[in-house]
């Protein structure tokens, strides 16, 4: 071999030798880039898990009542006060003025998750139920002293979430193990992205005071028709908040089965745009005033189908010192109240007497 032949040979042999740093350094390149997506990709859903919590309001309903509450009834099942505001402050301000400046409580409703959550009752009390408002913190170190004949919605003006959830728990003997509260901006946007949700209409709707406008037949409602609908109360049944219960109610129900159907986990914009609108809307006590908490507690709410939902109105009359209001019926709504305390299904006598789920008014939407 000559030495020309020896240096080729040297530096063929060198060229082979640098092969494998290629291939070391193409490894290393890829082994950073995918750490830099990982990493990358932590970032973002922590920024997102932080902002998500950011967005939660909460109530520490535990500090603000203390001791003054029901036992704690340990059966498997959970009460939950929801409660839809009617606060015209900002975004909320084309539904017309405060009264007073102030909230009130234009939707409330005692969901009873029975042991093993895979059913539900729901008690709807309407706002202009007169009942007794104990005691409630009022902020500042004041506190209101209540009375034995206060209407229902008044007690959230008064005293917020903490009054509220202390009637209720007066009213019923019952202790919520949760409160939520979904405002009129919020529940818009909530609907819109969830694409919004089909219902059928038995007979067309027109109401000014909600500003809807439904043709009878299928109607796919976006998030301001969507809170037309559960706020319309004059141009169906006899005008009255009852007659709007039962549109609620109706509605509730087509728009679990719009969740259950959109596959909202198949689509991540519309997966994160509905859990960033859906924090932003709610007020939640201090338990569920996280992310975590209150994906837990969605999660266990979804074997629940809506066929699986019983919904009532309050076992009421009309009350005798005055027509434009109704009062509880005593008997009948113990009867309701025993029941959840004992994880049992209402009985259908309960509601027999009552002035409330009568009427055409929950057929109109399907």
């Amino acid at each position: 071999m000559t030495e020309d032949s020896k240096g080729r040979g040297r530096r063929a042999a060198g060229r082979r030798r640098r092969k494998p740093a290629k291939r070391r350094k193409a490894l290393v390149i890829a082994a950073w880039s995918a750490a830099g997506v990982v990493l990358l990709g932590s970032a973002g859903l922590g920024y997102f898990y932080f902002k998500l919590n950011g967005n939660l309001k909460t109530v520490d309903i535990d500090q603000a009542l203390g001791a003054d509450r029901p036992q704690n009834v340990d059966n498997g099942s959970m009460d939950i006060l929801v409660l839809g505001s009617d606060s015209r402050g900002g975004a909320n301000g084309e539904y017309g003025q405060d009264d007073g400046g102030s909230a009130r409580s234009d939707t409330a409703m005692i969901v009873h998750l029975y042991e093993g959550h895979k059913q539900a009752s729901v008690i709807s009390i309407p706002r202009d139920t007169m009942t007794a408002r104990p005691e409630c913190p009022t902020g500042k170190g004041r506190t209101d002293p209540g009375g034995p004949r206060k209407q229902f919605n008044e007690a959230y003006t008064i005293g917020g979430a903490a009054c509220a959830v202390k009637t209720v728990e007066k009213m019923s003997g019952i202790r919520m193990d949760h409160y939520i509260e979904v405002d009129f901006t919020g529940f818009k946007k909530i609907i819109d992205n969830l694409g919004g949700v089909d219902v059928t209409t038995t007979k067309p709707i027109k109401d000014g005071a909600s500003h809807l406008e439904l043709a009878a037949g299928p109607n796919h409602l976006n998030g301001e028709q969507a809170l037309g609908l559960v706020r319309t109360r004059k141009s169906v049944g006899d005008g009255s908040d009852l007659g709007r219960i039962q549109l609620q109610q109706a509605f509730i129900k087509a728009l679990i089965k719009q969740v259950k159907s959109v596959g909202v986990f198949d689509n991540p914009k519309r997966l994160v745009d509905l859990a960033d609108s859906a924090t932003k809307a709610l007020t939640t006590d201090k338990a569920l005033g996280d992310v975590k908490s209150l994906m837990g507690f969605a999660q266990g709410l979804q074997g629940i189908e809506a066929q699986n939902m019983h919904m009532i109105t309050l076992p009421v009359t009309v009350d005798p010192r005055d027509a434009d209001r109704v009062a509880p019926l005593t008997k009948e709504s113990k009867l309701v109240w025993e029941a959840l305390l004992a994880d049992q299904p209402i009985p259908a006598e309960a509601t027999e007497k009552s002035m409330g789920d009568k009427g055409a008014v929950g057929g109109i939407v399907q």
